[in-house]
């Protein structure tokens, strides 16, 4: 079945509830608006709303900044009470954690509806209620990291999300500066030790890829705070290369990472103040200068030692053959006898080496 455009449905209520949502995201099923056509009461609740629209936004990422404004103006019409909140929260936390590649999409999921929905019940805020499911899978961090193998899976992908909501996840303050919210910068430093005091690969591949992620940024807050939680980092991977029975691929994304932090993570920054272009500091000055030619046929440009003096005479030459245009062209009219003397008395190799001149210099006049 094709999946239609925004669909709205008649206005039942003047507020939503679990059975009777007044809109559809884009790609939504058309199965409840069809019921509804025909007089059912067949709508979906908030659990398949909700997962029905992430895995929308899993398959066509594209379209997040069209429709997570009407996602949102929904759900505050619909998102009323305490369970219902906590009912968003755990569907969003287990599609970033459970889906491949939607950890990043999750996180500005949770950083938009953190802004904009207006519910705000006692048990918490969005926001809030989010923190609190992350810490709950923080708290047995050690357990998970050596756990089996299924259990690291599920670790590492709490990970992975827990450094896209630091990185995405903004926190207002009262005078109106944003901040990334430092619970999750201390959070991810414990992360981290768990990671690396359980040396097994897959871990430590959780952990290069949680540095390359969130590193710069990391390190960065660190220097603010006058902390040397990076230099830990880089010394506690340097002994694993050394002593952890890791395979060799992952000591050589180890060693490539530590490359990478030497590097400045791969940032560039200029220093150089701007300095206006001279013939003196810029050897391509004089590149898009336009070329001009003596009497004698000879191409001069303002590069040229005496380009003021050939230039001099190039004027005095327009003064005395007012159809003279500049790069030697000859636009003289019809009827000029001088000129037309000199064409009859050329000679055919001559006449053809004036006419490949003329062209040449024609192209190089529109150059």
């Amino acid at each position: 079945m094709a999946k239609p455009q925004v669909v709205v449905a008649p206005v039942l209520m003047s507020k939503l509830s679990a059975n009777a949502p007044e809109f559809y995201p884009s790609g939504y099923s058309s199965t409840y608006t069809e019921s509804y056509e025909d007089g059912c009461e067949d709508y979906p609740t908030l659990s398949e709303y909700v997962q029905d629209f992430l895995n929308h936004l899993t398959e066509q990422p594209g379209s997040f900044e069209t429709e997570i404004e009407q996602f949102a103006e929904t759900l505050n019409g619909w998102v009323t009470t305490d369970d219902a909140l906590q009912e968003l929260v755990e569907l969003i936390y287990q599609q970033a954690t459970s889906i491949p590649n939607f950890s990043y999409m999750g996180a500005r999921l949770c950083n938009y509806l953190s802004h904009h929905l207006t519910i705000s019940p006692q048990s918490g805020t969005f926001r809030q209620l989010l923190l609190q499911r992350c810490r709950t899978e923080y708290e047995v961090k050690d357990q998970a990291a050596k756990g089996d193998e299924v259990t690291r899976k599920r670790f590492h992908a709490f990970v992975l999300f827990l450094g896209e909501l630091y990185l995405n996840l903004e926190i207002k303050g009262t005078n109106g500066q944003v901040t990334r919210a430092d619970i999750l910068q201390v959070g991810l430093r414990e992360l981290l030790n768990a990671l690396f005091s359980n040396p097994m690969d897959d871990n430590l591949i959780c952990a290069v890829k949680l540095l390359k992620l969130t590193g710069s940024v990391l390190e960065d807050a660190w220097k603010e705070k006058g902390k040397t939680d990076m230099e830990e980092i880089i010394q506690r991977i340097e002994n694993v290369v050394l002593d952890a029975n890791c395979s060799r691929d992952v000591k050589q994304m180890l060693l490539k990472l530590v490359e990478l932090r030497s590097s400045n993570w791969g940032r560039v920054h200029v220093t150089s103040t701007y300095r206006e272009a001279t013939p003196e500091n810029d050897p391509n000055y004089f590149m898009n200068e336009p070329t001009f030619y003596t009497s004698d046929g000879v191409p001069f440009t303002a590069a040229d030692p005496d380009y003021q003096e050939k230039y001099q005479e190039l004027l005095e030459r327009e003064d005395f053959f007012p159809d003279y245009e500049e790069n030697g062209t000859d636009l003289s009219g019809a009827g000029d006898s001088y000129l037309d003397d000199i064409d009859d008395e050329m000679d055919p190799e001559i006449e053809e080496a004036y006419e490949k001149f003329c062209l040449e210099s024609e192209r190089k006049r529109k150059q």
